[in-house]
């Protein structure tokens, strides 16, 4: 999935980097990004069996939905939105045979998918992804407000970066391996292109922990990207357990 040009403004969060299948980084991570990523569910992820989701999106006066069912271990992905006149969509696909797809799902329904998966579960994501640099800066006061975390940079080569080719991503994470705020610099500029300062409702889908509401600025318009319907499915039950 290596691809150099950028989501539109719709996807503006997270764009998909690899979507890498688990323990296929090879670098050594720092304790504090492991901790982290096992605080979000790493070591139960071979027990979810599928996971469904509404990424939303305020920026402006733009609103966006796209809702969501993932089978991680079928690549399964139903989708349900609009195309791009605004009409109702609903397509079911499997992202390994991608290829046999049309257009629509090849050029805009699975980039998406991308997107927003990647934004829901971006602790994993970061953690499974070879391809980033990962450095344990020290400790850091918070951009906004009191208090002081682990300052965790996450930067993407400019050459083979996906989406986000020289992109880098700082963490705070406290104490606890959760993620306290969220600082985006596109293509490794100093000044942030996008500033998280809630890192906010952390909440439990089974065995993961997952953040579902992030509001900050991108490029200076206030921006909001949340989930709504967020459940999963585990090994050995049928029964969604929604996120609470």
């Amino acid at each position: 999935m290596k691809d150099t040009s950028r989501l539109t403004m719709t996807g503006i969060l997270l764009c998909g980097v690899l979507v890498l299948a688990p323990n296929s980084w090879a670098q050594a991570r720092p304790p504090i990004f492991e901790k982290m990523a096992k605080t979000y569910g790493l070591d139960s992820w071979d027990k979810i069996e599928a996971i469904r989701y509404t990424w939303n999106l305020q920026l402006g006066k733009l609103n966006v939905s796209r809702s969501w069912e993932w089978e991680p271990k079928t690549t399964q992905v139903t989708y349900e939105g609009k195309d791009k006149d605004g009409k109702p969509v609903k397509v079911t696909y499997k992202r390994s045979e991608l290829g046999s797809q049309p257009d629509s799902v090849k050029n805009d329904v699975d980039p998406g998918f991308i997107n927003d998966n990647y934004t829901l579960l971006f602790p994993l994501k970061a953690y499974w992804d070879a391809s980033p640099a990962v450095i344990d800066a020290g400790t850091y006061n918070l951009p906004v407000g009191s208090g002081m975390a682990e300052l965790v940079a996450v930067k993407y080569p400019a050459e083979g970066g996906g989406y986000t080719p020289g992109d880098t991503w700082e963490l705070y994470v406290g104490k606890d391996g959760r993620v306290e705020y969220f600082v985006y610099h596109r293509g490794g500029a100093k000044k942030p292109s996008l500033l998280f300062a809630t890192w906010g409702g952390q909440k439990k889908a089974g065995p993961l922990l997952i953040s579902t509401d992030h509001r900050g600025y991108a490029d200076g318009t206030p921006i909001r990207v949340f989930f709504t319907d967020v459940a999963v499915k585990v090994t050995g039950s049928d029964k969604w357990m929604t996120a609470q």
